[in-house]
């Protein structure tokens, strides 16, 4: 069998929806088809570009503009990359497609009262505190895919299966 293409799946979602957790179920799976993967997670990403950051809509903007960039580079060098951001707004994600031909785009949904339970980080506490004032879903307003090539509800679907929902994508023959 031949090694499949580099491509880029992008997980998106509130924080707190369960992406980082199906992204560790993903991975192992991703390389045991032999492919190079590279996790893109925002948080760790953003300590490196924005070690202060803001959050400010400029700031958002330049900082998911890297952050596509880097993925499409990565893919160009044959990486199969996996965003783990949340990217509120779709135009940061639609960049990203447009610089990535083999492109998945995940939507993980989860209501907010849910991901406010399962927040570990402590995310919607600051925002409620008002600590922040741009948390998505919260103060600032997250865009959900209008077609992405899958909708996975974490309220009925735990990591593994999310994992397998999208390695059945993955094993599609315009992926490999």
């Amino acid at each position: 069998m031949s090694r499949p293409q580099a491509f880029a799946i992008w997980l998106t979602g509130l924080p707190a929806s369960g992406k980082s957790t199906i992204v560790a179920a993903l991975r192992p799976q991703l390389e045991e088809m032999k492919l190079a993967v590279e996790v893109l997670e925002s948080d760790t990403v953003r300590r490196i570009l924005t070690p202060t950051p803001t959050y400010s809509p400029e700031e958002r903007d330049l900082f998911y503009r890297a952050l596509a960039f880097m993925g499409a580079r990565l893919v160009s060098h044959g990486v199969t990359v996996i965003f783990d951001a949340t990217a509120n707004k779709r135009a940061y994600r639609d960049f990203a497609r447009g610089l990535i031909p083999k492109f998945i785009e995940v939507a993980i949904e989860c209501p907010l009262e849910l991901a406010m339970q399962r927040d570990y980080k402590g995310t919607y506490q600051r925002g409620r505190r008002g600590e922040s004032s741009t948390v998505p879903g919260l103060q600032d307003p997250y865009e959900p895919p209008l077609n992405p090539e899958m909708k996975i509800d974490t309220t009925t679907v735990n990591a593994s299966e999310a994992a397998k929902m999208i390695m059945d994508i993955v094993r599609n023959p315009w992926i490999t």
